[in-house]
């Protein structure tokens, strides 16, 4: 089994604890800001804690139709959250699965950086194409960027 893997990391100027909780609420604020690509996320078995499975269905704007996933972390003190896509087309054929692994650094100025690792774990030797891999790096990249924005105009939710 081989691997392929991307990194984002993206400084923000609010402080860790208000992106870690903004994170959290990301399937709520993930299809207001960017509904080509996330049509709506649910939760199919869970209460939203680590166990939870929730189901992605995609937008328009993504080759994909839907994806599941399973919540593996949420670690409030450590400010991270991890979770696996394990079934659906966002597997490409070619997956066993999709770790997401996410930490927000507190930053010296007050502000802190939003990093997020992205496994895929191969079930055989072809991996993800180069441009597929941006592609997806870039939708991650413009999402948060819309949490973001989103959060700073609606700062007493958070």
């Amino acid at each position: 089994m081989s691997t392929a893997s991307i990194q984002v990391e993206i400084p923000s100027t609010f402080p860790a604890e208000t992106v870690f909780k903004v994170f959290n609420h990301f399937y709520y604020i993930a299809p207001k800001v960017n509904p080509q690509v996330f049509k709506s996320i649910e939760i199919l078995e869970g209460d939203g804690g680590v166990g939870t499975i929730r189901l992605f269905t995609f937008g328009d704007g993504v080759p994909f139709t839907s994806g599941k996933f399973k919540q593996d972390v949420i670690d409030a003190s450590n400010f991270t959250y991890n979770y696996t896509f394990f079934e659906g087309d966002n597997l490409m054929g070619i997956l066993d699965s999709i770790n997401h692994l996410v930490k927000i650094v507190p930053s010296a100025d007050g502000g802190c950086v939003f990093k997020q690792t992205v496994i895929y774990n191969c079930k055989g030797d072809e991996k993800p194409s180069a441009e597929v891999l941006n592609f997806e790096k870039e939708i991650y990249e413009k999402t948060y960027n819309a949490i973001e924005t989103y959060a700073a105009a609606h700062p007493e939710a958070f």
